[in-house]
């Protein structure tokens, strides 16, 4: 009878770690899909992958509060950078927006220290965003319309 018990704790035990490790996994995807609560930016040089046709990679990820012009001033600020987006997956929830980019430029016109000028960039979008929600031209009433502070910007201009 004591074995019996001893067999349900560990299996009880075992079914709590699973439990435990299946929201860790949900969690680490839902980090990676799910615009966040507050607006940040990265962007990260893949100088490794920057192809032999004079083109640098740059990987820009950025959440922020939905707007309908978003899209229209995100491809208006990539053009006067003259660079071009050749992957995008964006995803809107409640609101808010994440927005995954890779981008590519002219190795004559852009380096390594370009993801300062593209990080610039994106904080200048992002304002312009934050401004126009607190306006109210934002996509819906019942969105917050204070501003939100860019919660962290992440920079890496080394080699990944």
């Amino acid at each position: 009878m004591n074995l019996n018990r001893t067999d349900k704790a560990t299996l009880l035990a075992k079914v709590v770690q699973r439990v435990n490790e299946l929201k860790q996994q949900t969690l680490d995807i839902s980090k990676e899909t799910v615009p966040s609560e507050t607006d940040e930016i990265s962007v990260l040089n893949f100088e490794d992958c920057s192809n032999e046709d004079g083109r640098i990679i740059f990987k820009v990820s950025f959440c922020c509060e939905d707007r309908p012009d978003l899209m229209k001033d995100l491809v208006e600020t990539l053009r006067s950078l003259r660079m071009e987006t050749v992957y995008a997956y964006m995803t809107t929830i409640g609101g808010r927006t994440r927005n995954d980019l890779v981008v590519v430029g002219n190795k004559e016109q852009h380096s390594v220290e370009s993801v300062t000028l593209l990080q610039n960039a994106l904080e200048s979008l992002l304002k312009r965003s934050n401004q126009s929600v607190m306006m109210g031209h934002g996509g819906g009433e019942e969105r917050s319309k204070r501003r939100r502070p860019v919660d962290h910007i992440i920079r890496v201009t080394g080699v990944i």
